[in-house]
């Protein structure tokens, strides 16, 4: 089979498991009709799964390198053409690598900063509530200079 036979294959087998997924439900699975419901606990896993991954991928990625560098370092002092090729593919691989690494990052990082952005937005709506609804009750005489300026009581000795 050649390659094109076979990507056609594939993507027509992908395109029936596509066709065979239910469709969604107008309505949503939400209340107001939203289709995607983003949970903090979610997102504090994905992050931490981002982090794990990335520690275990600063360590776990780098164990060939010594012993790749040598190698190669050993067939190219022996006039092999493959210590090139080796020493290349290492240089690859690290580079893939950082990629990996920097992806995960930054995954684990904006997961973090999302959770604690919301979390601020929340506490400020929450405040700007509780002084919409202190407002309605307080009461603040008007002044002499007229009714639209109110009067607000000077302190009684020190202020701290």
């Amino acid at each position: 089979m050649s390659f094109d036979q076979d990507w056609a294959a594939l993507k027509a087998k992908a395109q029936m498991r596509l066709d065979s997924v239910p469709s969604p439900d107008p309505r949503g699975s939400s209340p107001d009709g939203a289709d995607l419901i983003l949970k903090y606990d979610d997102m504090g896993k994905i992050g931490h799964a981002a982090f794990l991954l990335h520690q275990h991928l600063s360590s776990a990625g780098k164990h060939a390198q010594p012993g790749t560098e040598a190698a190669a370092k050993s067939l190219g002092s022996d006039g092999f053409a493959t210590g090139t090729a080796l020493a290349k593919a290492g240089e690859g691989w690290q580079g893939q690598l950082q990629v990996l690494l920097d992806a995960c990052a930054q995954i684990s990082n904006h997961l973090d900063y999302s959770v604690k952005s919301s979390d601020q937005d929340d506490h400020a709506i929450a405040a700007q509530i509780r002084v919409a609804t202190i407002s309605e009750y307080l009461h603040v005489p008007a002044t002499a200079a007229g009714p639209d300026t109110p009067h607000v009581p000077k302190a009684d000795g020190p202020i701290m």
